[in-house]
């Protein structure tokens, strides 16, 4: 799971990000390790059809819709001959939706319309990229809705593939994803997706600025994933029960 790709990105987006170099040199290791990339959609379809993966499969993702991944992303994933997928918050992009709130320079539709045409999966991410388990039932419906028909107006065709923002979902979240056309989602986690998760909680692992080459190495090798990501673990379980009692506490307000 990648999100900016960029030289000075925002303060805001800076920690999730990675330099271009680096970028370009983790795709080299995929490509000499052998992994092929495929999209979002093309693991979901091979795991409901029991139709072959290909060889050492991996998915390359992007969250959020950032500039840089057309500017820097791209010429590398092209070189590689490599698929990946896009989620974009569709309120976040620069455009006639665009509705502020951005971390840093986002994609335009033109850039995106590029991206796709050159192989690369077009998925949601909500429109406007809030904690969809925090909100009410109509304005979870509007996100999620909302973001798909964005992407269907620009794209013309209909996206689906979601992920969800900040990685947080619950059984409703997951339901109104399902209820709104996506096929599959996707989640953090930070552990391999594995077909057992389920179409709509496939797990993911993050590369940031501060991931070396050689933990990186590990990461798509799926070693000490467990160890590298323990303190996220511990940190997303104390959260989710916080979220979880903010979300009971509206809901007891609201009655």
């Amino acid at each position: 799971m990648y999100h900016a790709v960029g030289h000075r990105p925002a303060e805001a987006a800076y920690g999730l990000s990675v330099s271009p170099g680096a970028f370009a040199e983790q795709m080299d290791v995929l490509a000499d390790r052998g992994f092929t990339p495929l999209t979002t959609a093309g693991l979901a379809h091979a795991w409901r059809s029991a139709g072959a993966l290909p060889r050492r499969p991996v998915l390359i993702t992007f969250d959020d819709g950032y500039e840089g991944v057309h500017r820097h992303a791209l010429p590398v994933l092209a070189k590689h001959g490599f698929a990946a997928t896009l989620f974009v918050s569709t309120g976040w992009l620069r455009g006639a939706h665009e509705e502020g709130g951005a971390l840093d320079t986002m994609l335009d539709w033109d850039q995106v319309r590029e991206l796709a045409a050159a192989g690369t999966e077009v998925g949601g991410h909500s429109h406007t990229h809030p904690q969809l388990d925090q909100l009410g039932d109509d304005r979870l419906w509007f996100e999620t809705l909302r973001c798909k028909e964005i992407v269907a107006e620009e794209l013309g065709a209909r996206p689906v593939s979601f992920a969800y923002p900040y990685g947080y979902s619950s059984r409703r979240v997951r339901r109104t994803v399902r209820a709104a056309g996506f096929a599959q989602a996707l989640a953090v986690g930070n552990a391999l997706a594995e077909r057992r998760q389920g179409p709509y909680a496939l797990e993911r692992v993050t590369v940031r600025r501060g991931t070396g080459i050689e933990e990186f190495e590990r990461l798509v090798e799926g070693l000490a994933i467990g160890r590298a990501f323990a303190r996220d673990r511990v940190l997303t379980k104390g959260y989710a029960m916080v979220r979880r009692g903010r979300q009971a506490g509206r809901a007891l307000a609201g009655r």
